[in-house]
């Protein structure tokens, strides 16, 4: 199949690509979408309004002695029918039973089907594994007016919502929602306000608008909590930069949480302190995605400056970046079943940070302890690690997927992300295969290395695809590489750019990160680009000549719309599509041969034909 690509020429979406371990193949009965879903139509414009298509997956203990996370260790063909998929396409919900890569998806028996009103559409959503049993799993429903539903799509009796009414807590729409790993009942919901709850589902919220008190502030964001005379929603409330809180995710060992923003900048905080342990900056515009490694080493974001950015947690500056895609990034995952581990005893990210404000920790757990019976079991979260910790990693597999329908795999290797800040410019390209290219066409001088700008990065690196070139030359970032972000002239001609190349489905982000000044914020960041040209060319925001640049290591389109869905899972990868279809790709090896009924063969002596 081929679609008209943006140069005329027509560019093939992939069925398979091939990766070092084998080849990853579509399996086209085990898409998911919704029941009646029409043959694709490019001039519906499906895509371009309605909110980003999320998948969720939960896998449901065999009985209530077993502990739900033992599940995602094992092959999806031995769970059968006890994983679930939860995903949204415009105003509706689906939850179905996930056949995976052996059986064919059954889309007739929706186990729950739900239509939204226009204003009230489904945004995100995630499973609480904490409390999964057979008998039912608690969903979180984040909704575009500023809800958040909690329902139960198996039993149907769980139906509370949060902050409904005249949404008095937040009136933005809910940009990630998430329960609080190991608590069976609380979670934390950003909005696009900069703004991010935590919520307590045991608790009502107040027929009042809440009034706040500063609990705790610090270089960009601050804390606060209810003022009231009893426990209630929202426990405390986040705020966070400047414009919306496009995403956020726990560490590996739970302790630690992610934030990245549409002002252009990740955040680090001990989420039990609430201490802010780093940042960093994107090379331009906002944020849009975040994750973890399996061992919680590195953070990766990608957004608006089609790159994705590797930000060390030790070393708390950003060591890499990927540049691949040719437009803006929406999702990044690791894949933790292709990354490479060692026998010899790694990064415990658990022992990392030691706490230098025990009172305050003990403080929190305390009011979260007195709001509700069983309300977050601290003392077992460091067990909830994944089984990468601790473990020294060779090799990283890290995905990404972007509004320019292509599907990107790295690798990232220790010997490119362990390089010291500031390395020459003759060396900054770096392939998937570990090889150095000159990105700039020969030897400079010192001196021109330092008064030259930031260059266009050559695709001239050991073992890429030969495909992977024009996408990287038609990238935005690519066109800016080259501008001088210290002048003004070159900065007016950066914002009048990126303006140009802004896609509907963000612009009203982009306008709410100009606009949206927060009266209650202290010590809070600007959400203006003059924070960003201070910090361009430090350790927060290196330039592209200041830091290795990789490239993926397979760069394949796989769509028709925007990709908005990446999950990694144990014999397949699932992606979502702005068209509202969930793709299952089998890893190499995984699929089983079907056995043929007959044989059109001539029977051999003495055998008896075929019938």
């Amino acid at each position: 199949m081929a679609v008209q690509g943006e140069s005329g020429s027509k560019e093939e979406i992939k069925t398979q690509f091939t990766t070092i371990e084998g080849v990853y193949r579509l399996l086209p009965l085990s898409e998911y979408s919704r029941p009646n879903r029409v043959a694709y139509n490019n001039t519906a414009g499906s895509g371009s309004s309605s909110p980003p298509v999320r998948v969720s997956f939960v896998c449901l203990p065999p009985d209530n002695n077993t502990n739900s996370s033992s599940c995602s260790s094992v092959n999806s063909s031995v769970n059968g029918d006890r994983t679930k998929i939860c995903f949204n396409y415009g105003r509706e919900l689906f939850v179905y039973t996930y056949r995976g890569i052996k059986k064919a998806a059954d889309l007739s028996k929706p186990i729950d089907k739900r239509a939204y009103n226009k204003e009230d559409v489904p945004t995100c959503h995630d499973f609480n594994k904490c409390t999964a049993s057979p008998d039912g799993v608690c969903l979180l429903v984040g909704l575009f007016g500023g809800q958040v539903q909690l329902i139960d799509p198996i039993t149907k009796e769980i139906n509370k919502a949060y902050n409904t009414g005249e949404r008095l807590i937040d009136k933005t729409k809910v940009t990630c929602v998430r329960w609080i790993p190991g608590s069976p009942n609380q979670f934390l919901a950003s909005h696009s306000s900069g703004h991010m709850y935590t919520y307590n589902e045991e608790l009502l919220c107040g027929v009042d608008r809440p009034h706040y008190q500063l609990f705790k502030q610090g270089e960009g964001y601050s804390v606060y909590t209810c003022k009231t005379k009893s426990t209630r929603n929202p426990l405390y409330r986040w705020v966070i930069g400047e414009g919306s809180i496009n995403e956020f995710a726990f560490s590996p060992c739970s302790k630690y949480l992610a934030v990245v923003s549409q002002d252009g900048s990740l955040r680090v905080f001990n989420f039990d302190t609430m201490d802010l342990l780093g940042s960093a900056r994107s090379y331009y515009g906002g944020l849009l995605c975040v994750c973890w490694s399996p061992d919680g080493r590195y953070v990766v974001t990608g957004g608006e400056d089609d790159l994705i950015t590797i930000w060390s947690f030790q070393e708390k500056r950003v060591v890499a970046r990927g540049q691949g895609h040719k437009s803006w990034v929406t999702v990044v995952a690791f894949d933790a079943y292709t990354t490479l581990y060692s026998d010899i005893d790694g990064f415990d990210m658990c022992n990392e940070e030691t706490s230098k404000h025990n009172s305050l920790s003990n403080d929190i757990r305390a009011k979260s302890n007195n709001s509700a019976p069983n309300s977050r079991p601290n003392s077992n979260r460091n067990s909830l690690a994944s089984d990468g910790l601790g473990l020294n990693v060779t090799s990283y597999r890290l995905g990404s997927v972007g509004q320019d329908t292509l599907l990107c795999l790295w690798d990232l290797k220790d010997d490119v992300l362990t390089q010291p800040y500031r390395r020459p410019r003759s060396s900054t390209v770096v392939s998937s295969s570990g090889g150095v290219g000159s990105g700039y066409g020969g030897h400079q001088t010192g001196q021109h290395l330092a008064n030259a700008k930031c260059n266009n990065v050559k695709e001239s690196s050991v073992g890429s695809d030969s495909s992977h070139h024009s996408h990287s030359t038609n990238s935005l970032t690519a066109k800016l590489a080259n501008l001088n972000f210290g002048e003004k002239k070159d900065r007016e001609k950066v914002e009048k750019d990126h303006k140009r190349s802004l896609s509907l489905a963000s612009k009203n982000s982009t306008q709410n990160c100009k606009t949206s000044v927060n009266k209650n914020q202290v010590g809070g960041s600007t959400c203006p680009s003059d924070e960003v040209y201070k910090s361009m060319g430090t350790s927060l925001c290196p330039r592209l000549d200041e830091c290795p640049v990789i490239e993926p290591m397979i760069c394949k389109k796989i769509g028709h719309e925007r990709l908005s869905g990446l999950v990694f899972r144990e014999d397949c990868v699932v992606t979502s599509c702005q068209d509202g279809c969930v793709l299952t790709w089998c890893r190499p090896g995984k699929q089983a041969v079907p056995t043929p009924r007959f044989s059109c063969l001539a029977p051999g002596p003495g055998t008896e034909p075929s019938r």
